[in-house]
């Protein structure tokens, strides 16, 4: 493995390093990275994928050895009987305006003051 010399450059308020094309390249960088912590120093991975499909997703919550016990009581909240398809519209509510509400009446200037 070869030691690379890098050199921190001002950005900004920060510092951060230069890294060469090659490099990025090699390991597949893109705009985020995944830096760890340890105690010989900060290791960079590239950050993978970005968001899950909901396939993956899935199979990734299936994987996990948890409790999901608590979610059934849900069950009785009513949504498996709605229509998702056409989900119904609220009702909007007409406002009448009173006739007897208060009204402006706009001043008229004579240009001269009593």
């Amino acid at each position: 493995m070869k030691t690379l010399d890098l050199k921190l450059t001002r950005i900004g308020n920060s510092k951060g390093i230069r890294l060469p094309v090659g490099i990025i390249k090699r390991y597949g960088f893109s705009a985020l990275l995944t830096a760890e912590a340890r105690e010989d120093g900060l290791l960079l991975k590239a950050r993978k994928g970005g968001k899950l499909s909901w396939q993956e997703t899935a199979h990734e919550m299936a994987a996990r050895d948890e409790d999901w016990s608590e979610w059934e009581s849900t069950a009785g909240d009513g949504l498996e009987s709605c229509s998702w398809k056409n989900p119904a519209q609220p009702e909007r509510k007409r406002v009448r305006r009173s006739s007897a509400g208060p009204r402006r009446q706009a001043r008229k200037s004579s240009g001269t003051r009593h």
